[in-house]
């Protein structure tokens, strides 16, 4: 049941995730001793950029690393406790879009500081990790983390230059599976896809992440599908598989159906975005970096 809510709560960040990077901030040199991160990826950041110590609090879904489990919850993105967050004396809090507006407002009638994050592609990632180091004081820390991932994406694109995009492998990712959905053209999930050397069958979807056509799927018969709530092989090959009409698709028939793969990884815009461009790329060419 936890990991259903956790799933349910990545669908519903990923369906209003727009990217879009929002700061209200002195501006004037501070510096921030307790911070609050009310996103998993926000929180994997600031611990890759050594501000383990500041982090005053942290939604109920920031897992990663070890440390974050072990500070003070705030309840989940959808729904945090702004109680809460007021009674932690923040100053400085990162926030996602949309869904918190209503903290945002509170913040700025309390004169606290915060971000706004919602990148959409990798280069949004980096520019919104640029700008955190930098109000942060955290900037080397930051342009490091930038190199570790535009080195990753270099070196996977050395690998894939010479292949043409009609012969590059289509994907389907699968974020959810009841109703089913996927991600597409204007998401960060594509942006994945293709920087991994993919081509997306679900990039036709108008929305960024919703519900999809299986009749869709069918027809455009990717050759790799990528589940990303890490069912068991003997669901895959009972559930997955077995829909009505799915046998002539290439990726079932071929065996070439993966649920295996961390889906923060994947679907969480932060610093391991590297391994997931690592392991999408592994599964798309079987083979390794």
């Amino acid at each position: 049941m936890a990991k259903f809510s956790r799933l349910i709560i990545v669908v519903l960040f990923l369906i209003v995730a727009i990217a879009d990077v929002d700061f209200a901030f002195s501006k004037e040199a501070k510096t921030y001793n307790r911070i609050i991160s009310l996103t998993p990826a926000t929180t994997e950041i600031l611990f890759e950029l050594g501000l383990d110590e500041e982090i005053a609090g942290v939604s109920t879904f920031c897992n990663y690393p070890e440390k974050a489990k072990g500070k003070e919850k705030i309840g989940s993105f959808s729904n945090p406790n702004i109680e809460k967050i007021i009674m932690l004396k923040p100053d400085m809090v990162i926030l996602t879009g949309m869904e918190q507006a209503e903290i945002k407002n509170i913040l700025k009638k309390c004169n606290i500081d915060y971000i706004v994050s919602y990148p959409k592609s990798i280069n949004d990632l980096l520019e919104s990790i640029e700008k955190i180091g930098t109000v942060l004081s955290k900037r080397y820390q930051s342009e490091r983390l930038i190199k570790k991932i535009e080195d990753t994406v270099s070196s996977i694109q050395d690998k894939i230059k010479d292949i043409a995009p009609s012969e590059r492998p289509k994907v389907y990712i699968e974020i959810w599976h009841d109703p089913i959905m996927s991600a597409g053209a204007n998401s960060f999930v594509n942006d994945m896809i293709e920087l991994a050397g993919g081509i997306n069958v679900a990039s036709s979807l108008k929305r960024a992440y919703s519900k999809i056509d299986p009749e869709h799927i069918i027809y455009n018969n990717p050759d790799v599908v990528i589940l990303t709530y890490m069912k068991n092989d003997r669901w895959v090959e009972n559930e997955f598989s077995n829909r009505v009409g799915w046998s002539s698709v290439s990726a079932i028939r071929k065996d070439r159906v993966y649920a295996d793969i961390d889906p923060d990884l994947i679907l969480r815009p932060g610093p391991r975005i590297r391994e997931g461009l690592i392991e999408l790329y592994m599964r798309l060419y079987e083979s390794s970096i």
